[in-house]
């Protein structure tokens, strides 16, 4: 079977820029206040009307365009959200009718922050079996919408932001090129550390104004408990998806990461023992875009130069769920 290759990556985020000291008018905060905690200097939050299925037929239509592909190409979506426009259905299918192709299969994967790496394992396999030939995999999130944006909820409000990231892939052509390996988990024993507990079908009804008072239809985050996971999680990850394709961090030309706090990418680098130069991170100016983050700093790098033909490269992620994993590629 053959290996899956990136054929072409894009990014989309909305122009509205909203600063820190645009926060500070909301809330009780700071410049320094958020930068220490999160590294964050600026994110992307949509304008009224601008949705999530906007951002990733923009960053599908950059994507498309690097692959030299048209839309009807592809033979398949897989679309990482956790901030879909409606509840059902997903946006796979709003994407697949905004891109004006047919009746192709369109898939949504609700596994928060880890989306993407979870939904280019789904690619990956189809790809190898044979099923679909050229498959399009989106992280996207509209995050900005769900955040209270008082004093109560800076701690969150401060961090998520909006963005949308795309790839397209397909078979190689080369047996020395490709994904090589994925390494996944999941923990739910902390399931309630990093979620929307709110609307849920569970309730009767789904959602209700003693719900709505109680704020539990924001999303809630132990920050503590999910920096202490995170850089015990990823560097396993990183290690052990390197490991399965026969190779050590030393080999490792580029680990692109989850943007989830820059303090988090800055302890994981000192446990992995990585260099500068190997390691990106953009969350100071797009914050955390949940699934997006990984496929808008892979386009960066491989528009930039910092991922060329050949290099080894590892995409990681962690967040709600508990949910991680770690993809492995020649690119």
């Amino acid at each position: 079977m053959p290996r899956t290759r990136f054929l072409g990556t894009g990014l989309a985020v909305p122009d509205r820029v909203v600063t820190n000291d645009d926060l500070s008018q909301m809330m009780d905060t700071t410049d320094e206040w958020i930068r220490t905690r999160t590294g964050i200097q600026e994110r992307r939050w949509v304008r009224e009307g601008e949705t999530g299925v906007d951002l990733a037929l923009a960053a599908t239509r950059r994507a498309l365009e690097m692959a030299d592909l048209s839309a009807s190409a592809i033979d398949a979506i897989v679309y990482a959200t956790s901030t879909p426009d409606h509840f059902a259905p997903g946006n796979g299918v709003f994407l697949q009718r905004a891109m004006g192709v047919g009746t192709i299969p369109a898939i949504d994967i609700r596994t928060q922050c880890s989306g993407f790496v979870y939904g280019l394992s789904v690619a990956d396999a189809w790809v190898r079996t044979g099923q679909y030939r050229r498959v399009l995999v989106v992280g996207a999130e509209v995050q900005s919408t769900g955040m209270l944006m008082t004093t109560e909820g800076r701690n969150v409000s401060v961090i998520f932001a909006d963005g949308a990231g795309a790839a397209v892939v397909g078979p190689a052509d080369r047996e020395d090129r490709g994904i090589l390996a994925f390494d996944l988990h999941s923990e739910g024993a902390h399931a309630e550390k990093l979620w929307v507990d709110s609307p849920g079908s569970m309730y009767h009804p789904r959602v209700s104004s003693e719900h709505i008072e109680a704020g539990r239809q924001y999303l809630d985050m132990d920050g503590k408990e999910v920096f202490r996971h995170a850089v015990v999680r990823m560097p396993e990850s990183v290690r052990a998806v390197l490991g399965a394709s026969g190779h050590t961090t030393a080999d490792l030309k580029l680990l692109v990461a989850h943007q989830a706090n820059l303090r988090i990418a800055e302890m994981m680098q000192r446990t992995l023992c990585l260099r500068d130069d190997q390691i990106y991170n953009n969350i100071m100016f797009y914050g955390n875009t949940t699934a997006a983050t990984i496929p808008i700093a892979l386009d960066e790098c491989v528009r930039s130069g910092r991922i060329e033909e050949g290099d080894l490269i590892v995409l990681t992620a962690f967040g709600s769920g508990f949910l991680w994993g770690s993809a492995a590629v020649v690119w």
